[in-house]
């Protein structure tokens, strides 16, 4: 039985795209300097004349792209790219002086899963005469009322455009109000996405979402969310906006970048993925998550489960190896599914980036009626003479439903384990009250099995993601009449 807020309930790309035809280093840009928010967005867009016209040049306009990084790497929609069928985009950019010139963007890598791709625009526009600026990649996890700002940059006749007409900078600003997971392709996995009360419009797909606090893109810009439950649409409503906005987290993008290793930056100024942070710190720290996405609750599964994962993390930050200690389906195809899209800063020795293990325990847990607990979950140890394994929860106690939720939620939490196997520290990755407080409540009772390296017991780390789902019982709502 497939999610009523799949693919099928949805109209997102088409929302969003339109489609015909089957120097000097600048600063980042951000919504303080709208000028330089402007000089970071590039029109994806195919030529058409090859003379110009009183009008200049015509083109066909599918979307928008923005640049992270002054190498002349862009990132945009994936399914931006799919409306040109095939053919060569280009960005337009404006130039410091002149008209606005056509730029040949080359695909460098595509993530159709959660319709992400990165380009490069060649030759590299921030060496030439454009006005050219890029953006900073914020990785804090967004969270329910946090105010964005849809930036966008669209000709004036999207439908019969030149690069001689004017264009329209679109700012939209809006708070985020849901998440959701959906197949935003048929047969896809899952991607998380983002609601925010603000209506897309045509041509906005691509577009960066910026925010309020950081600075930094939080997301792209994914399309409409036309089917949601009523309290979403009842929300939107009081607020007396005219439609609902889907974004894609830009969790999605940065684990690409870290794959490829192409450079971005945070609103700090820190430059990643991996290749600054270095120091002079003696000893060993485990890797730390960049950029984690949660994972989705089976739909098919009857009752709750838990999955538990051994993965190995590069001296880059990329995740090589996972082995799975514990998990069975359903639950274990949505875990190694989401873990692929992880991005992590690695481990140090000494100052050194090195390979090391990390533990990831996804736990599925769900509301019951009547409330009741659940006895600890006693895991086997594994592999007990290994030189090198990762933190591994030894005893685990399942989160309670909060009493006073009648919703799904996730937490990511990132545990800090001693060499004795006991919890040290929990920093919150991922908050969804009130579903936070009943994951803290459980972890800090769990037990672990010691990190090792080297064969010997070391201090390490484990991420324990917990997706709470409301099994439709009145319990909740009961007790807060």
């Amino acid at each position: 039985m497939k999610r009523t807020h799949k693919l099928k309930a949805l109209t997102l790309a088409a929302a969003a795209c339109i489609s015909w035809f089957s120097p000097s280093r600048p600063a980042s840009g951000t919504p303080r300097d709208d000028g330089a928010l402007s000089a970071a967005i590039c029109p994806i867009v195919y030529p058409v004349d090859q003379s110009p016209s009183d009008r200049g040049y015509r083109y066909f306009f599918y979307g928008d792209g923005f640049f992270i990084n002054e190498q002349g790497y862009l990132m945009t929609a994936a399914h931006v790219l799919s409306q040109l069928h095939g053919g060569q985009p280009y960005v337009l950019l404006r130039q410091r002086s002149g008209p606005p010139r056509f730029v040949l963007a080359t695909l460098i890598v595509v993530d159709r899963d959660h319709d992400v791709a990165i380009l490069r625009a060649t030759p590299n526009p921030f060496e030439g005469k454009y006005k050219v600026a890029f953006l900073p990649l914020a990785y804090d996890w967004l969270a329910h009322n946090h105010a964005v700002l849809t930036a966008a940059l669209r000709p004036s006749k999207p439908l019969d455009a030149y690069t001689l007409d004017a264009s329209v900078d679109e700012r939209s600003p809006s708070q985020v109000f849901d998440f959701k997971f959906s197949q935003l392709d048929k047969g896809r996995n899952d991607t998380e996405l983002f609601l925010f009360n603000n209506e897309v419009r045509r041509g906005q797909s691509g577009a960066p979402i910026v925010s309020a606090d950081s600075q930094g893109v939080v997301g792209l810009v994914e399309g409409l969310w036309l089917r949601s439950s009523l309290v979403p649409l009842a929300t939107a409503a009081e607020q007396d906006t005219p439609g609902i906005g889907a974004g894609v987290p830009i969790h999605y993008a940065i684990a690409l970048l870290q794959q490829r290793g192409i450079r971005w930056y945070t609103p700090s100024g820190t430059v990643g993925p991996y290749d600054t942070f270095s120091g002079n710190a003696q000893g060993f720290s485990p890797p730390t998550p960049i950029s984690v996405v949660t994972s989705p609750y089976p739909s098919q599964s009857l009752f709750g489960g838990a999955v538990v994962l051994d993965a190995l993390i590069d001296n880059r930050g990329r995740m090589v190896e996972t082995k799975v200690v514990r998990g069975a389906s359903p639950f274990l195809e949505n875990a190694l599914s989401t873990v692929r899209s992880w991005s992590f800063f690695p481990a140090r020795l000494d100052g050194q980036a090195v390979a090391a293990r990390i533990g990831i325990t996804f736990q599925f847990s769900q509301s019951r009626e009547p409330p009741r607990s659940t006895p600890p979950q006693a895991f086997d140890e594994s592999s007990p003479g290994v030189a090198d394994r990762a933190a591994l929860p030894l005893v685990a106690v399942e989160p309670q439903y909060p009493a006073t939720s009648a919703g799904d939620g996730s937490v990511i939490l990132y545990d800090l384990v001693g060499t004795q196997g006991q919890l040290t520290s929990v920093q919150v990755l991922r908050d969804s009250e009130p579903f936070t407080t009943a994951a803290l409540t459980a972890v800090r009772q769990w037990h672990f099995l010691p990190g090792r390296r080297a064969g010997a017991d070391t201090d390490s780390a484990a991420i324990v993601v917990v997706a709470f789902r409301y099994s439709g019982t009145m319990h909740s709502l009961a007790q807060t009449k």
